[in-house]
């Protein structure tokens, strides 16, 4: 028997790094699991990993910054593998430069995907929830939210948002059986992060920097969130909501 036998759990930028092990993760424990992604390649990807593996997965392109493919892509995952017991918001996105070296089209693009299209899948995956009287959500922040981060204004901000989102719907939610809690990744080894490096002047040396910064010497793998977003997402925390986890090698240590 696994956690999540007869559950159908979706994970947004599942395709990518922390998102692929979520779903992995989540599948071997007996979900079944809608891979939502942008990218659609990269999205099958992991569902041909999750059925080579025995695990049910399917793919489904949707970009969450838009209302329309996220309600498409929600209702196909319902008539596909059934109502939506877990919601994890995963996908993200980020520009490494001090605050006024930004333009306002790039404040917008992290806004969307940052924020607005969480709001989105919040928005769409709810009222099933609510109708069910039962419900997980988990949220992927940044402990750049809990304690800032130089060249990640707007993101933090975006992420900040989230964690105070979160917590709302938390408070909103209890009463119906919904449960709404955060993970916020440190430093993780992600095509994102190294996305971000590229924006510095010496790439390497702030990989290195992050490292050196970190109690526990080394970057998160995606493998360090996927436990964590597992557990809120499942009935060992069922007495658990409105709350934040840092996983970050100790980088940070927010009560």
């Amino acid at each position: 028997m696994g956690k999540f036998d007869g559950k159908t759990i979706i994970v947004t930028g599942g395709g990518g790094g922390i998102g692929g092990a979520t779903c992995q993760r989540l599948a071997r424990e007996g979900a079944k699991v809608a891979v939502f992604d942008m990218n659609l390649e990269a999205a099958q990807k992991v569902v041909d990993a999750i059925k080579a593996a025995g695990g049910t997965a399917a793919a489904f392109q949707c970009d969450i910054t838009s209302r329309e493919q996220v309600d498409a892509a929600v209702a196909a995952t319902i008539a596909q593998l059934g109502p939506i017991d877990v919601l994890v918001n995963n996908a993200g996105w980020d520009v490494f430069k001090p605050f006024t070296k930004t333009v306002p089209a790039e404040w917008d693009k992290l806004i969307a995907i940052n924020l607005t299209g969480a709001l989105h899948m919040h928005h769409a995956v709810l009222p099933g929830m609510v109708e069910r009287k039962t419900g997980r959500i988990v949220n992927v922040a940044s402990d750049a939210a809990r304690g800032g981060s130089s060249g990640e204004a707007v993101y933090s901000a975006c992420k900040g948002g989230l964690v105070a989102l979160s917590k709302t719907l938390a408070r909103e939610h209890a009463r119906q059986g919904i449960t709404v809690n955060v993970v916020c990744p440190g430093p993780t080894d992600t095509a994102l992060l190294a996305g971000v490096a590229e924006g510095a002047r010496d790439p390497a040396k702030l990989i290195e920097a992050f490292k050196s910064a970190i109690p526990l010497g080394r970057l998160g793998q995606p493998d360090d969130l996927a436990g964590a977003i597992a557990f809120f997402a499942s009935d060992d925390a069922s007495f658990i909501t409105g709350q934040v986890i840092s996983v970050s090698g100790g980088l940070t240590m927010h009560g």
